[in-house]
């Protein structure tokens, strides 16, 4: 149900409106009434799923797994490259629901995989990460981005 709410996003940024369907070949613009058009980009989402090694359990070496997860995001959001991330919220029940998202401006699938390879928790598979494309507004920012200059 809450990544329906992703989806709703997308429609919303196209005003309501489903867009054509987009791919890197075809739209890179969908209307936006009364603001010209909207710039849409490939991105790469993260859905970050309860793995084999998650538990709802509060003890020192999960709080150290945790501490390392966000410390790594912190890292990737100041390169760029992580543009959004959060979590979901789902009961503690489900071994195997979606626990967050990342969304990330990259290249390709491989520069992701390298770049979540730091994640302590996804590395023991607290968390396990499925990767797809994503298309959505140009311009997505998070908190704290490096900004670079010069191109480097």
């Amino acid at each position: 149900m809450k990544l329906a709410a992703l989806l709703v996003v997308a429609l919303t940024a196209c005003g309501g409106a489903a867009p054509a369907p987009v791919t890197p070949a075809t739209a890179t613009t969908c209307p936006a009434p009364g603001a010209g058009t909207l710039e849409m980009k490939q991105y790469f989402l993260v859905i970050l799923r309860r793995g084999p090694t998650w538990t709802a359990e509060k003890t020192p070496e999960s709080a150290k797994i945790f501490a390392g997860h966000m410390a790594n995001i912190e890292a990737m959001a100041r390169t760029g490259k992580l543009v959004i991330a959060g979590p979901v919220d789902a009961p503690p029940e489900d071994r195997t629901a979606i626990a967050g998202v990342f969304i990330f401006d990259v290249a390709d699938r491989a520069e992701v995989t390298a770049l979540i390879a730091n994640d302590p928790a996804i590395s023991i598979q607290r968390l396990v990460p499925e990767i797809l494309p994503w298309y959505g507004p140009a311009k997505l920012t998070y908190p704290g981005q490096a900004v670079i200059v010069g191109g480097g």
